[in-house]
């Protein structure tokens, strides 16, 4: 009896010649639609699916293969003799190859404008039907749905006469793969469309890899980086890299850290973010995007050595000669202009990565996650600020001037971003002084006040959580800090509040806390 293989693609690449080499080895070609007509016009034989069915394609295709000459031919297990004994009786054929891959959704959710409508028509139906068929069959079939697997097989085929035990395994597990990362991209999409930010009773989660890498955060770790179906242009998934060496897992998780802090100042004026092992380290706000740079460099001229700087705006020759006169691993921009780019890719390993919604902030259905031992952290993203706008309460004698509720507003978009226990301190619209990730507060308001200098003088600071203890206030009046904001909400605040005001420090209370872990 001669063998059969069933051909039914979305992605026709190299379907033809696939089929060409089935047919030399003696296969019959089953198909359907546009996988036959171009099986068909490469002058090669095909039988059509309805014919081995009797019945013809119906519901504008929506029903074709779902039938038992098919799934019986797929699923029948040939060491049964019952099986075979039944497939002679009913007239089926066995089906030795399944090669499909399935409707388009992923593409056709991606392309604008795309109505639900549209969406649920390239949910596939048979095509899920018919691969999970064959690979819980896989002894028998062998199940193919990338086209990367065509050569391995056709290669198997032609020196052995058949295709090994491990090979079909393999292919049969690549189908489960395929399916599962299909139903929850329909999943998502389906829940996005119905407006629901909450978190559900089973979350399942589908991502995409985009490289491999050489090493995770140590040489001896292994790595790759995966992106979410359907990433917002604003992510680092969508950036394009116009040069430099390949990205690293810390190179990664750092250059998210700085946009997440140049998301908190938009588009509103040129501002210039500096990170260093996931912290902020300088962070410069100017009339252009130059000034910005400079201030974030001199923030800390220390840390930016080996970071990753990210700006809102077109990076130009001027200061792309800035940026030159250090070593980073990355810069973050909408757009680099001619002359940056012939200055910057003197720089062999520099990484330049184009990102043009790079500031836009993120929206807040997004979800934020950690993997834990033998469970995963899921919480909506802490893209708030305030509990509403201008809703910090003055809590001291003195009021803040005008400059320090400008110095303080930065301070607070800043400290957001630095791990806790995380302090902030800034002057002339930079930071001067960041204290991150301390197992108390007082010793990382110690680090900034010290990573500050003289600059402490006149500054303001930030604190992401309550003072336990009146210690942060006194040290900020003897380094000459003059306005404080911190969420407030500690049973000893009273005592924060009378050190304020015996310095003539003015406070304010958000009312909302920022810690970051």
């Amino acid at each position: 009896m001669k063998k059969r293989a069933l051909l039914s693609v979305s992605d026709k690449t190299g379907i033809v010649d696939f089929a060409a080499a089935l047919v030399e080895m003696g296969y019959e070609i089953l198909s359907t639609g546009g996988t036959a007509k171009a099986i068909e016009e490469a002058g090669l034989p095909c039988t059509g699916v309805s014919e081995i069915t009797g019945f013809p394609e119906c519901l504008d295709g929506r029903v074709k293969t779902l039938h038992p000459a098919v799934h019986g031919g797929i699923l029948a297990m040939r060491d049964k003799p019952e099986h075979m004994r039944q497939l002679e009786e009913l007239k089926i054929q066995p089906i030795d190859i399944v090669c499909i891959n399935l409707y388009p959704f992923k593409q056709t959710i991606l392309r604008e404008g795309t109505t639900l409508e549209q969406a649920i028509e390239n949910i596939d139906i048979g095509g899920p039907t018919m691969i999970r068929a064959a690979a819980k069959n896989w002894q028998d079939v062998v199940v193919i749905v990338n086209p990367e697997d065509y050569a391995s097989v056709l290669k198997e085929l032609k020196e052995n006469g058949e295709v090994s035990r491990d090979t079909k395994f393999r292919l049969a597990g690549a189908v489960f793969e395929h399916t599962a990362n299909y139903d929850a991209l329909i999943n998502s999409y389906l829940r996005s469309q119905r407006g629901e930010t909450d978190l559900p009773d089973s979350l399942t989660l589908t991502f995409e890899k985009i490289q491999e890498m050489r090493y995770g955060e140590n040489p001896h770790q292994k790595a790759a980086f995966y992106g979410e179906n359907g990433a917002a242009p604003n992510t680092l998934p969508r950036a394009k890299q116009l040069h430099g060496k390949e990205l690293s897992y810390n190179n990664i998780n750092d250059a998210n850290g700085a946009l997440d802090v140049l998301k908190e100042f938009g588009n509103e004026k040129p501002a210039a973010v500096a990170v260093k092992h996931a912290n902020p380290c300088g962070v410069g706000l100017g009339s252009t995007i130059f000034e910005a740079y400079k201030k974030a460099f001199e923030a800390d001229e220390v840390s930016i050595f080996g970071g990753i700087v990210a700006l809102n705006r077109a990076v130009d020759e001027a200061t792309a000669k800035e940026l030159s006169k250090t070593f980073l691993e990355i810069i973050i921009a909408p757009a680099f202009e001619k002359e940056a780019l012939t200055v910057l890719t003197e720089k062999k390993n520099l990484r330049l990565l184009e990102l043009p919604e790079a500031a836009i902030p993120n929206p807040a259905t997004c979800l934020d996650m950690k993997k834990v031992a033998g469970g995963l952290l899921v919480q909506s993203l802490d893209t708030q600020l305030l509990p509403e706008e201008d809703s910090w309460l003055c809590v001291t004698k003195r009021r803040p001037t005008q400059e320090e509720e400008e110095q303080l507003l930065t301070a607070w978009k800043v400290v957001k971003h630095v791990k806790s226990n995380g302090i902030c301190l800034v002057k002339g619209n930079m930071t001067v002084g960041i204290g991150p990730g301390q197992t108390n507060r007082i010793t990382a308001l110690e680090i900034a006040i010290r990573n500050a200098g003289e600059r402490a003088k006149g500054s303001v600071m930030g604190s992401d959580a309550f003072f336990p203890f009146p210690d942060c206030v006194e040290a900020a009046r003897e380094a000459g800090i003059t306005a404080i904001i911190q969420p407030g909400g500690s049973l000893r605040d009273e005592e924060s509040i009378k050190a304020a005001d015996e310095a003539g420090i003015a406070m304010i209370f958000t009312g909302m806390r920022h810690f970051k872990h």
